[in-house]
C-alpha cells in the first residue's frame, strides 16, 4: 500500500463535522505509515464509483471505503471490469449503519483501528456476486455485489426503511421494522430456478430469497449460512418457499438467538446461477436489492463473476475465506 483514497460519505450517519474529523484522523494516520493519502467525499448517490475510478486512474492502488455496505458496494461499481482492477484493491473502514463486510473481515468498529489493520492485510482476488435486474422501466441493469442480493421480502424490506431512523438509531431500526414487516406485508410468491454445479435446473415458488457471499454479518445476526464465504466459489441461497407468517416469525427468533437451522420450507440451496421471475398473472412486482441497497424489479438473474476485485483481507482472517470451516 503506497498510495491510498478514502472515499467517504459526508452527510451520511453521524454529523458531517465529525465525519470529517475521524476521516481526517485516518488520513493522517496512513500518512505517518508513509502512505500516500487523498481524501474523497461523494457528492450524489453513485458518486462513490466515479471516484474510486478516477482514483485509480489517478494511480491509487488502494481505494477505501469509508462508510457501510452501502458506500462499499457504491465504490467497487467503479473498478471490477475496469483494467486498473488487477492493479487497485479495495478496503472498508466501518463507519456505516451495517458493517456486515467489515464484521465479516474481523475489522473492529473504533475506525483508527480498523485502519491500523488495513495498513498490514493482505490483498486478494475475489470472486463478487452480480445482479442483472431491470429498472422501473423495463431496462435491464445489472449491479456487482460483496454482502449478499435479495429478492421479494428482503428487498420490500429495504425499500420501507426509513432512513432518518436508521441514522437516528442505527442497527435498532432494522429490527423494528422486521417486525412491522412482518406484522403488515402481504407476502406473494414469484418463481426461481436454480442451476447447481451439476448444471440441473431445479424450479420453486419462494416468498424470499437471499444470495449470501459472507460468512458473518455481525450484529444478532452473526453467522446466517453455514458454508457461506466470501473466497466460495459458489452461492449459498436461503430460499423461503413459504409465506406462512408463523414461519418468518420462527426463524427470525432462531436467528436473533443464533439457533435457527434449515430444513422445508426454509432452505439453504448452493448453486452457481438463480433466475428469477414473477408468477404469471401475479399482481405483485417483485423488487430486488443488493448489499442493502434498493435497486429494481424482477426479471433478475443473479451468478458468480470469479476472479473480479481485489480485497484488503486482514491476515488473521485469510484462511476463513476460502474455507468457512476454520473460523
Amino acid at each position: 500500500m503506497r498510495r491510498v483514497a478514502l472515499i467517504y460519505n459526508p452527510f451520511s450517519g453521524m454529523s458531517q463535522h465529525r465525519r470529517a474529523a475521524i476521516v481526517e484522523n485516518i488520513a493522517a494516520l496512513f500518512e505517518a505509515s508513509g502512505v500516500q493519502t487523498r481524501i474523497l467525499a461523494t457528492t450524489s448517490p453513485g458518486s462513490a464509483a466515479t471516484l474510486a475510478l478516477q482514483a485509480a486512474e489517478d494511480g491509487c492502488d488502494t481505494v477505501i471505503a469509508c462508510g457501510g455496505d452501502g458506500t462499499i458496494h457504491e465504490a467497487m461499481q467503479g473498478l471490477i471490469g475496469h483494467p486498473t482492477a488487477h492493479i487497485t484493491a479495495i478496503g472498508v473502514i466501518p463507519m456505516g449503519t451495517a458493517n456486515a463486510l467489515a464484521a465479516d473481515l474481523g475489522l473492529p468498529n473504533a475506525s483508527l483501528k480498523a485502519a491500523q489493520m488495513l495498513l498490514h492485510a493482505d490483498p486478494i482476488r475475489m470472486p463478487v456476486g452480480r445482479i442483472l435486474f431491470h429498472d422501473v422501466d423495463g431496462a435491464e441493469q445489472s449491479r456487482y455485489f460483496i454482502v449478499a442480493a435479495g429478492v421479494g421480502v428482503d428487498a420490500h424490506f429495504f425499500s420501507q426503511l426509513d432512513p432518518r431512523l436508521k441514522h437516528r438509531f442505527g442497527y435498532a431500526a432494522y429490527m423494528v421494522q422486521a417486525l412491522r414487516l412482518w406484522a403488515t406485508h402481504t407476502f406473494s410468491m414469484f418463481s426461481a430456478t436454480f442451476t447447481g454445479c451439476d448444471k440441473q435446473p431445479h424450479q420453486h415458488e419462494l416468498s424470499q430469497l437471499l444470495a449470501v457471499r459472507i460468512g458473518n454479518f455481525g450484529g444478532m445476526v452473526r453467522k446466517l449460512v453455514p458454508g457461506a464465504a466470501l473466497g466460495s466459489s459458489t452461492l449459498r441461497i436461503i430460499a423461503f418457499k413459504t409465506t406462512s407468517r408463523l414461519h418468518y416469525l420462527r426463524f427470525m427468533i432462531a436467528v436473533w438467538f443464533a439457533r435457527h437451522t434449515y430444513a422445508h420450507p426454509i432452505d439453504v440451496i448452493e448453486c452457481t446461477t438463480v433466475d428469477c421471475r414473477d408468477l404469471p398473472h401475479s399482481p405483485t412486482r417483485h423488487r430486488v436489492e443488493a448489499d442493502g441497497e434498493l435497486l429494481g424489479y424482477l426479471p433478475a438473474r443473479i451468478k458468480l463473476v470469479p476472479d473480479a476485485l481485489t480485497l484488503l483481507v486482514p491476515q488473521k482472517v485469510n484462511s476463513h475465506i476460502t474455507d468457512p470451516n476454520s473460523r
